[in-house]
């Protein structure tokens, strides 16, 4: 299945990214960029349960999802470290993990022409990681206090997660690699 719904959604999803990146510096508008990189977060989240739900899991939706996921999170990390309104630190942990979990998944797909499944509890640091940007983003842009709050709130546990589900991928393509040839296992 091609056409579905989910595959829409995510389809949007990638589409949205040169959107947010226009917003953030076309327009100098780090809390309207914020408030779509929010959007695309739940986005996220509806396409997965729409394919569940409406019987539509396809092996395209396997892939645009996690690519939808990478362009964004890339797109708001880069553009709100470059910005400013994410905090360099967090920016760069952000970058080195998505890099070794992107690099991982090209090698696994290449090499071994496996694919890693994605697991909840990578689903669950994706969505931490949405909130916690959206909000910087939009802390940059109003200077409101209550987004910042929030931001730092959930920035911690869903880097915990992250880097947490990051290693679950290494001990997954190790599996993956030592599995006969088209196997798939669990990741982000």
């Amino acid at each position: 299945m091609i056409f579905t719904i989910p595959n829409f959604i995510s389809a949007i999803r990638i589409a949205a990214v040169p959107l947010f990146l226009w917003l953030l510096f076309g327009r100098d508008d780090p809390a309207a960029a914020g408030w779509l990189f929010g959007v695309l977060g739940a986005t996220d989240w509806v396409d997965g349960w729409l394919a569940r739900r409406l019987n539509q899991v396809s092996e395209l939706g396997k892939v645009l999802d996690p690519i939808g996921d990478r362009l964004a999170v890339a797109a708001a990390v880069v553009g709100g470290w470059i910005s400013g309104a994410l905090p360099w630190p967090i920016a760069l942990a952000l970058v080195v993990r998505e890099t070794i979990v992107s690099l991982g998944a090209l090698w696994t797909a290449w090499r071994i022409g496996a694919r890693i499944d994605v697991r909840f509890v990578g689903k669950a640091a994706t969505m931490g990681v949405y909130i916690a940007v959206a909000n910087f983003l939009i802390y940059a842009g109003t200077d409101n206090a209550f987004f910042g709050t929030v931001a730092w709130t959930f920035i911690i546990p869903g880097l915990i997660l992250y880097y947490v589900v990051a290693f679950q991928y290494v001990g997954d393509v190790r599996r993956a690699a030592a599995a006969p040839p088209a196997s798939s296992v669990s990741s982000d």
